[in-house]
């Protein structure tokens, strides 16, 4: 079988081929390696797929018209999975141009190419940011997504729409993966994550916005690469009988499935996983609320294990452990000498 996974060398689609290289199965990964952030970054995940005889890397936009219908008509994957967007919520606000183009004309590309090549199942990285003002929580699918905050949330919001209107015209099987906060090794170096660690590694303050009082529903990337692999063989059908709290449109078949942990943590939670990984004491900056960002996150994962089975797990404290690791090897730090006394050695708090 070959897939086709877009944003290939960025921090998901690289754990998302390793894990189906390691199944035997062909894949096909496109990326552009633009310099949002450090593009070695991404150069180096990709090092660690080329060397795979089943991987092919391919070097583009996907925003150039006909370039993803021409990757479909030549490689005929079975399987779509489409990560590859202009990221950042803050990044959003600043470069708007940047979002419309990567992830609505980039999409419409996709989609384009879809409809003439269909694969059998087409999966879409969408977002927890599209649920917005909503102020119940935990997340449901159902929930409605018609307040985003932010302009990035609007372009996932829009994605998931322009999914619909082709899955309904054309029978094209997609689901959506509204996606929570995933965090681990190889994580990109804007995201919260590695902005601590870094901080930590450093002896900077921290800064913490809404002084503290933020919940994000934290999702190791392992798990997320899981179901995501899970949801490949649970194709969209219409007509079809959904399952319970199923987000299955009566119209066409269209799914949106969240993946996350299922459990909000505080950021202060999180940065004590990550002293005690490091054994580093972290000075925090509290800093007012910033533009376009929401106080917690939180996923309701109730369908997704519908459909999928019970899903695995990974605690932050051993989450946090893992990303520190690979942090510290990445980029040459040398474990600190300095006493992690006072830190709680049990440490069940950011579990």
């Amino acid at each position: 079988m070959t897939v086709l996974i877009t944003g290939a060398a960025g921090f998901i689609g690289f754990h998302l081929a390793r894990r189906l290289l390691s199944e035997g199965l062909r894949v096909v990964g496109i990326d552009d390696h633009n310099a949002y952030y450090d593009p070695a970054l991404k150069a180096a995940r990709e090092a660690q797929l080329t060397p795979c005889p089943g991987y092919l890397a391919l070097r583009g936009g996907i925003e150039v018209p006909g370039l993803l219908t021409r990757v479909l008509a030549r490689h005929r994957p079975r399987v779509v999975v489409h990560l590859a967007a202009q990221a950042g919520v803050r990044h959003s606000i600043e470069a708007p141009a940047a979002h419309a183009s990567t992830n609505l004309s980039g999409t419409f590309q996709l989609l384009e190419a879809a409809r003439a090549h269909p694969p059998t199942h087409l999966l879409m990285a969408s977002s927890s940011a599209v649920y917005g003002g909503n102020a119940t929580m935990p997340y449901r699918e159902t929930d409605r997504t018609d307040q985003p905050l932010s302009f990035y949330a609007a372009t996932k919001k829009a994605t998931e729409g322009m999914a619909h209107s082709y899955a309904a015209l054309y029978g094209l099987p997609i689901t959506m993966l509204r996606f929570f906060t995933v965090y681990g090794p190889w994580g990109r170096p804007d995201m919260a994550p590695f902005l601590f660690t870094q901080a930590l590694m450093q002896d900077r303050p921290i800064p913490l916005f809404n002084y503290g009082r933020m919940q994000r529903d934290f999702t190791y990337v392992d798990d997320l690469v899981d179901a995501i692999r899970a949801l490949m063989d649970v194709v969209p059908r219409h007509p079809a009988l959904p399952v319970a709290g199923d987000s299955l449109s009566p119209v066409a078949p269209w799914r949106v499935v969240n993946i996350g942990n299922g459990i909000p943590v505080a950021l202060t939670d999180f940065i004590d996983a990550l002293q005690y990984a490091s054994g580093r004491r972290a000075r925090l900056q509290m800093l007012p609320m910033q533009p376009g960002d929401v106080e917690a996150t939180w996923a309701d994962t109730t369908l997704l294990q519908q459909l999928t089975g019970p899903r695995p797990h990974t605690t932050v404290a051993d989450g946090g452990q893992r990303y520190v690791d690979w942090f510290r090897e990445y980029h040459h730090v040398i474990p600190s000498c300095k006493s992690s006394a006072g830190i709680p050695l049990d440490h069940q708090g950011a579990a």
